[in-house]
């Protein structure tokens, strides 16, 4: 099944703030990591978050983080942000449960 992958607009924002280098592997990731089994996990890459309700996932890019979570047939993007900044983003906007 092929998922579609939306992006709210802080990621959008976020997106648009990386380097043309960085937007190139973002892009490149979302597409083959997340467009066919966006909820399969690996040891490194893809991780299913604990102790929060959204966002549900994390991709590892590089220093690059992307937070996102998968609704029926679409994957949404909710953060790019920098590896050294996840932490803080996920206290401030992670829901817990």
């Amino acid at each position: 099944m092929r998922y579609g992958i939306v992006l709210a607009p802080q990621a959008l924002e976020d997106l648009r703030s990386l380097s043309a280098r960085e937007r190139a592997a973002v892009r490149d990731a979302l597409a083959t990591h997340l467009r066919h089994q966006p909820g399969r996990v690996s040891k490194s890459r893809t991780k299913r978050l604990r102790g929060v309700n959204q966002p549900q996932f994390r991709l590892r890019i590089d220093e690059t983080r992307v937070f996102y979570d998968v609704r029926g047939g679409a994957v949404e993007i909710l953060a790019i942000i920098r590896k050294s900044e996840a932490a803080q983003w996920l206290e401030r906007h992670g829901k817990r449960r």
